[in-house]
């Protein structure tokens, strides 16, 4: 695979591929329980909790980038937490039910409206067969979760039906005039117990544990990695969070024979500025890793606008 996160939405773009109205339903019948997609929005993907284990055949995990709000908007319309989702992007999306269906919207706060009626954020909420549902733009952070009760049953691929930007596995981007079909939905079982979603942070604080190549950087760069402030770029994407600010300078000249890349690293390409590796982020790479962040704080750079700071500390 390539060496890291294309600029902007480019290889958002060289996956992205329409899908046809009615596709993934069983037996391409549109009147039984599904949503169609009046707008898609700038991007709009089905996730789950990710396809893992396959790294050794180049297939990333993929899945949502901030799982705990996509587990607790399921939890909300009582679907099991790995059920699939609708991840919308900035601008979110609109749908609309062939038959009535409980809906939650999480992760970055947005206004929801049915026909025009304000509904509550992060609430279960029943929505009538036919009625335009309209998830707005985010008020705060990037990234909302849509839940429908049942789930998103388009066909799985490897255990997940999680959209994979970097290998184009699983369903495509939302298009509009896409029908996707839903499953079979659990009981809706009151107030859910759970903290509430901690918001896009005002600066990113990402827990790093240096390596594997960091003896490719000099000490005073990986220094500059862990004092000096850096800032969300808007060329990031699901595959890696690029950020602006001071170069790392190697120590050692050339490149690495690739090697594996996990959830979190740290790649430094040729410009010495840092990429943090999300969700869909290639298995392989030949630029090397200074640190690999904590899992536990990817959720919080899932939703970090541009021009966010983000500051580097070392943790055991």
């Amino acid at each position: 695979m390539g060496r890291g996160p294309r600029a902007g939405g480019a290889a958002v773009a060289r996956h992205a591929r329409a899908v046809r109205p009615g596709a993934g339903l069983r037996g391409g019948a549109v009147s039984g329980r599904a949503v169609a997609v009046v707008r898609a929005g700038a991007l709009t993907t089905v996730q789950d909790l990710g396809r893992s284990g396959y790294a050794h055949l180049g297939v990333p995990r993929s899945g949502a980038l901030d799982p705990a709000a996509a587990r607790l908007a399921n939890r909300l319309v009582g679907n099991a937490e790995g059920a699939a989702v609708l991840e919308t992007t900035v601008d979110g999306c609109a749908l609309r039910p062939l038959r009535a269906v409980v809906v939650a919207v999480g992760g970055a706060p947005c206004p929801v409206r049915a026909d025009g009626r304000p509904l509550p954020w992060g609430t279960a909420v029943r929505v009538p067969a036919g009625a335009l549902l309209e998830v707005g733009a985010a008020v705060r952070g990037l990234r909302s979760y849509v839940a429908l009760g049942g789930g998103i049953a388009v066909r799985p691929v490897l255990g997940s039906r999680s959209t994979d930007l970097l290998s184009g596995l699983g369903p495509a981007p939302l298009a509009d005039g896409a029908v996707l079909p839903l499953g079979t939905p659990g009981r809706v079982r009151g107030p859910v117990d759970a903290p509430p979603w901690p918001g896009p942070p005002e600066e990113l604080v990402l827990r790093v544990r240096l390596g594997p190549r960091d003896d490719w950087f000099t000490r005073a760069s990986l220094r500059t990695l862990t004092t000096r402030a850096y800032r969300v770029s808007p060329a990031g994407n699901r595959i890696g969070l690029r950020l602006d600010g001071p170069a790392l300078e190697r120590a050692v000249p050339g490149e690495l024979p690739s090697e594996g890349m996990v959830l979190g690293a740290v790649q430094v390409p040729p410009d010495g500025r840092p990429v943090v590796f999300l969700a869909d982020h290639p298995t392989t790479g030949g630029y090397p890793v200074a640190a690999v962040v904590r899992e536990a704080d990817l959720g919080a750079a899932a939703q970090a606008v541009p021009g966010t700071p983000v500051r580097f500390v070392t943790a055991p």
